[in-house]
């Protein structure tokens, strides 16, 4: 058996799948109370867990491990070539929703990764973190040398963008830390420009937040109730999650694609009136073990009425009568908000004598 050092660490995470790779240290970090100054004016909605008691837990990794001294942090690229869509029809489902739920896949490789450190280092206290587990992963992340959080709130690695998966593996280990990289935003504001919902928010030259009750994704995949008219016409033909501001991003042009068959499209620009005739059953084999399956069938629903509503095509009248008759409240009450942006109805020959 040998001692682990960082540098070893990391390059067994290479070896587990993982692209990115450094180690932070297990302490609280100055972003924390930025985090809670975000939850005490509203800016995350309607997401509990973000705002209920976890929200505390998130100021201090030891609170998920008392014995933590280190965090590995993980990358995993999820980025996939595909073709253009042109089509008018079709709605939209985010790049991160396209294959297997990444949970399922980077819990696995994280306590793979366990288990090769463990070899190296022999037993120790560790917690495998996936983002669901209370913990500031992109400030631990941006601490290893991942990258930088850009005004898109997202973290941005130098030379392979922003299409990338976080994970942590908190240990009981004493592994020397990487050092953040410098801010290269710049001047850059292409994707707070971009975004339709103006959802990113500058609040001083260096400080962007991210308004959360504004975002596609969030309305598209968190929000549970209906969707703010203001906001219905700005989100597109998008069923589930928004990629504008990561399409966007300059520092996403040359972004590597990964060849993982886990993160392979499907359903990606699915045919809206397809998607508006699938019952709940069919909704839940469509999307088996996908993300998708988060927004809940009345949500998909929801999302698919604004969507038909917004592509404003006369064909998608009868789909959308349809879907205004469902005895889902939430569901006919935005299909009636899209039937009303269509196109009207040309006169039968009899109305026009």
């Amino acid at each position: 058996m040998v001692s682990l050092t960082s540098a070893g660490a990391v390059r067994l995470s290479h070896e587990c799948g993982f692209e990115l790779a450094g180690v932070a240290p297990a302490l609280p970090t100055s972003d924390a109370e930025e985090y809670l100054d975000w939850v005490s004016r509203g800016r995350a909605g309607a997401m509990g867990y973000l705002t209920d008691r976890r929200a505390r837990l998130r100021q201090d990794p030891r609170n998920l491990l008392p014995a933590a001294r280190s965090i590995v942090c993980v990358g995993r690229l999820y980025n996939t070539p595909h073709p253009a869509v042109a089509d008018e029809y079709a709605g939209w489902i985010s790049r991160y929703a396209w294959g297997e739920d990444y949970h399922r896949v980077l819990r696995r490789d994280l306590e793979r990764l366990a288990v090769r450190m463990e070899e190296a280092a022999g037993p120790f206290d560790y917690k495998v973190c996936v983002d669901t587990a209370p913990l500031l992963e992109r400030s631990y992340a941006r601490l290893a040398g991942l990258g930088w959080i850009g005004k898109n709130t997202c973290l941005i690695h130098q030379g392979a963008g922003s299409w990338f998966f976080l994970g942590e593996l908190i240990t009981s280990l004493d592994l020397a830390p990487a050092s953040p990289p410098p801010d290269r935003c710049g001047t850059c504001t292409r994707c707070i420009d971009a975004c339709p919902t103006q959802a990113l928010v500058q609040l001083t030259s260096a400080r962007h937040e991210l308004d959360a009750t504004r975002c596609i994704s969030y309305v598209t995949i968190e929000l549970r109730g209906p969707i703010e008219e203001t906001l219905r016409p700005e989100a597109g033909r998008h069923l589930f999650g928004c990629d504008i501001c990561q399409d966007v991003c300059p520092w996403n042009r040359r972004a590597p694609v990964t060849a993982d068959a886990a993160f392979a499209p499907r359903n990606y620009a699915p045919p809206l009136t397809q998607m508006s005739a699938l019952s709940e059953e069919e909704f839940l084999a469509m999307f088996q073990g996908t993300p998708v399956t988060r927004a809940r069938y009345s949500g998909f629903l929801r999302n698919v009425a604004v969507a038909m509503g917004n592509a404003g095509k006369p064909e998608l009248r009868a789909p959308l009568e349809r879907l205004a008759g469902s005895p889902d409240s939430l569901v006919s009450e935005h299909a009636r908000w899209a039937l009303a942006r269509l196109p009207p109805e040309p006169p039968s020959n009899y109305e026009r004598i």
